[in-house]
């Protein structure tokens, strides 16, 4: 069933609902993906294993550094992360509505989702990835005993710095290729199982409440959001690892093809390897993603946009 789509272009609204998206997303998950990238980093070394485990690693951060330790490179996150959402919900928005062609399907249509959602993810990879090489790099440094004293970066602004004088403009770009692999499948996959979750979730809680709606719509938001977060890394996880490696590696002749990083991985560490640190990341993904889908739908309902 199809019916005529009575929502009309917001412009540059839907830029400013995933900006506040992004925001809430790095609040609630930076920590998380702090411990994520030091496990990446270290437990996939060949000298051996670092960091027993997710708590392990939080253990050792708050005793050595306190909870600023857990927020170390948010700096370029913020910045990356608003910018980066607020495309990402923006185009992918504005893609679907121009691929339905004035036309609004009654259920999700993958065909317009999927190609909406990795287009959108494509796009964001070229913010993403120095915003992210950046953070990757001030988060594997730290005070920590168990982990030598890094390049020394004293913020993350000489962070960038030091990288384009050593490195040029490309040198940001380090890892560019797996960003994009990165985010286009897996937004593809998050955008998926946010729509369908979102539309079987309403077909089954129905209300007559204008109240009790808005509360099953922020639990609705909750739990698709939560879930597609959870989605987009269980798939795309072993291209994070490889993006971590690339990103942080001191040699600037290292390997940037991910297939080869992964391989090198798995020759040593087996599959288990490939998804190193999947615990802080799956306990990331579902409160982080939850967070920035009910505020980007807070957003639009403030804004004026209609969510169909």
């Amino acid at each position: 069933m199809v019916m005529e789509d009575s929502r009309k272009p917001s412009g540059y609204k839907e830029y400013v609902a995933g900006l506040f998206a992004g925001v809430a997303t790095v609040v609630v998950g930076h920590p998380f993906d702090t411990v994520k990238v030091k496990l990446q980093k270290h437990n996939t070394n060949v000298q051996g294993i670092t960091y027993r485990n997710g708590f392990h690693c939080t253990a050792r951060i708050l005793a050595t550094e306190g909870v600023r330790g857990l927020y170390i490179g948010a700096t370029p996150s913020f910045v990356g992360m608003a910018f980066e959402s607020s495309l990402l919900f923006g185009i992918y928005s504005q893609t679907k509505q121009s691929l339905q062609g004035g036309v609004q399907s009654s259920r999700p249509r993958p065909q317009v989702i999927i190609p909406s959602a990795a287009f959108a993810g494509a796009i964001i990879s070229f913010v993403l990835c120095p915003s992210e090489l950046v953070k990757c790099r001030m988060q594997i440094q730290g005070t920590d005993s168990l982990v030598p004293k890094c390049s020394g970066y004293s913020s993350s602004l000489d962070c960038a710095l030091k990288t384009i004088k050593s490195d040029g403009v490309t040198g940001a770009f380090r890892g560019g290729s797996t960003t994009f692999l990165r985010e286009s499948i897996g937004n593809a996959v998050f955008f998926s199982v946010y729509e369908y979750v979102r539309y079987y979730m309403h077909l089954q809680l129905k209300s007559g409440s204008s109240d009790h709606n808005n509360l099953v719509d922020m639990g609705i938001g909750i739990l698709s959001g939560g879930l597609g977060g959870v989605a987009f890394w269980s798939t795309v996880l072993p291209l994070d690892v490889a993006k971590t490696i690339i990103q942080t590696a001191p040699d600037k002749s290292s390997p940037t093809n991910p297939f080869q990083v992964l391989n090198s991985i798995y020759r040593m560490s087996g599959l288990r390897g490939c998804y190193t640190g999947l615990g802080p990341t799956i306990l990331r993904a579902f409160p982080a993603n939850a967070a920035a889908i009910v505020t980007w739908e807070i957003a639009m309902k403030f804004l004026g946009i209609k969510n169909n």
